[in-house]
């Protein structure tokens, strides 16, 4: 990992604004010239963040290990993929309050995937009624789930100044 400072200095060599701070990680370092076209990339992939957290409920579900979580990060690429795949084969959709768009979003493609499923229907077969359940087996125990402690942030307490003797 390397870490790089990039600031803008004056015709005097003041710098004008804060410096930004940068973290490169991969075998080998790109050219500090190409650095700027780099940065201004984050902000296709910020937009991927917020789309998957908001739309395709990211942080929704309260999974209970960490590889349940891991499974469901994973999955979240391959469903901006589907969505990418799908975006030639849907028909704008817009709900009451919204305009038609000829270039789909994300958003409005996740949004028309409904008739797209309609259309090509379920490979299984539909449940067939079988009475009523056996409900869980007799002499099997059941065991509770594992909870994990919540952590907290804890709020820190500013000191009081004891008063300095003369």
């Amino acid at each position: 990992m390397n870490l790089i400072q990039i600031q803008r200095l004056d015709e005097f060599g003041v710098p004008k604004t804060k410096p930004l701070w940068l973290a490169w990680v991969g075998l080998e370092m790109p050219a500090l010239s190409s650095f700027w076209q780099l940065y201004c990339r984050r902000f296709a992939i910020d937009h991927w963040y917020r789309f998957a957290k908001q739309r395709l409920h990211w942080t929704l579900p309260q999974l209970s290990t960490p590889e349940q979580c891991q499974t469901w990060s994973d999955l979240l690429p391959l469903m901006t993929w589907q969505l990418w795949l799908a975006h030639g084969i849907v028909h704008d959709n817009p709900l009451p309050w919204q305009k038609k768009q000829s270039k789909l979003s994300p958003g409005r493609v996740a949004q028309a995937m409904a008739g797209v499923f309609a259309a090509i229907s379920t490979p299984s077969h539909p449940p067939k009624p079988r009475g009523k359940s056996p409900g869980w087996p007799t002499g099997k125990a059941r065991l509770r789930r594992i909870r994990y402690p919540v952590v907290r942030k804890s709020t820190t307490t500013p000191k009081k100044e004891q008063p300095k003797s003369a």
